[in-house]
């Protein structure tokens, strides 16, 4: 049985992963921030999905996918959606989204082997997800949430510091593994991944840099901790038509609001910027001033990136 819940009652939100496909992190951001559903609360707090909910943010995916913004299209009502997927990927319309694997098992399990400090388990785990997803599908579903995993873990103290060190270098090792594997096309746009400096958490930019290496883009990946001035002068030498930032921690400190004004003001006209990360909020003041491009999650960062790429 997938939930030990009733369906009158409601389904645990690793069934929505499931019969879905979206990772934990995109139903919470599409549930938070744009209403895209309402789930109940259980006696204990926990968030219980309708079947009526999984059905409508499945149709929401479908959406997105096709090239829809959620922001434009989680107001709309279910027969909306369906004539929009009937007019953009109508051979979606019945079928249901289902990852290639079981992405909150592997969660869990990768979970399990970071608590035991387990570095073969957790790198079994991910290799076995590797061979059964995409690259977009694995990152969005698996190692994303993990890593949003491995945070709330850390600072509720259910992990120590050994343990999410630990786990960031396996997760990294493998990372790197995954974009040496597929590199970029010399004729693709170009982007810049990096992290400003006082950013030092790379995990993010280095999933950016494998997601815009899938989608066609010659992507350069600068590392953590680096200047404004080393960014600008890579992304023009780069011939860069995108500055991807990564924001994690620390949250609001003023020396990365004015890194982040120096990297538009040193940046060539016409450069995006696109920023995320869980500290981005605490930015999103100097990220408006700037015009960057803020992305709440990776999901469909190929789509976000098209407009750009001409």
């Amino acid at each position: 049985m997938e939930s030990t819940q009733q369906p009158e009652q409601g389904h645990a939100i690793r069934v929505v992963v499931r019969r879905t496909g979206l990772s934990v992190h995109v139903i919470r951001v599409w549930e938070r921030r744009y209403g895209a559903v309402k789930p109940v609360r259980s006696p204990t707090n926990r968030r219980l999905y309708s079947n009526a909910d999984i059905e409508r943010l499945r149709l929401l995916s479908i959406a997105t996918k096709a090239g829809h913004s959620i922001s434009h299209i989680a107001a709309l009502s279910d027969e909306r959606l369906q004539e929009l997927i009937r007019m953009d990927a109508p051979s979606e319309i019945t079928r249901p989204l289902q990852p290639a694997g079981d992405a909150a098992e592997y969660v869990a399990a990768c979970m399990l082997a970071i608590e035991r400090l387990d570095v073969v388990g957790l790198e079994t785990q991910l290799t076995r997800a590797a061979t059964e997803m995409s690259q977009q599908a694995l990152i969005e579903t698996v190692i994303d949430p993990l890593m949003h995993g491995i945070g709330d873990a850390w600072q509720r103290g259910v992990l120590r510091i050994a343990d999410e060190h630990v786990a960031t270098d396996v997760i990294r090792t493998f990372l790197g593994n995954m974009q040496n594997l597929r590199r970029p096309s010399a004729s693709g746009p170009g982007i810049v991944v990096t992290m400003p400096v006082g950013q030092v958490h790379e995990i993010g930019a280095m999933m950016v840099t494998v997601l815009a290496t899938s989608a066609g883009w010659r992507a350069l990946y600068l590392g953590p901790d680096v200047p404004s001035e080393e960014i600008c002068g890579a992304a023009r030498r780069h011939r860069a038509k995108v500055v991807a930032l990564s924001l994690v921690f620390p949250l609001g400190d003023p020396h990365v609001s004015r890194e982040l004004r120096r990297i538009h003001t040193g940046l060539d006209a016409g450069v995006a910027i696109f920023a995320g990360g869980r500290a981005s909020n605490s930015y999103s003041e100097t990220l408006e001033e700037i015009g960057a491009h803020v992305l709440t999650g990776l999901g469909n960062l190929g789509d976000h990136l098209r407009p750009y790429s001409e």
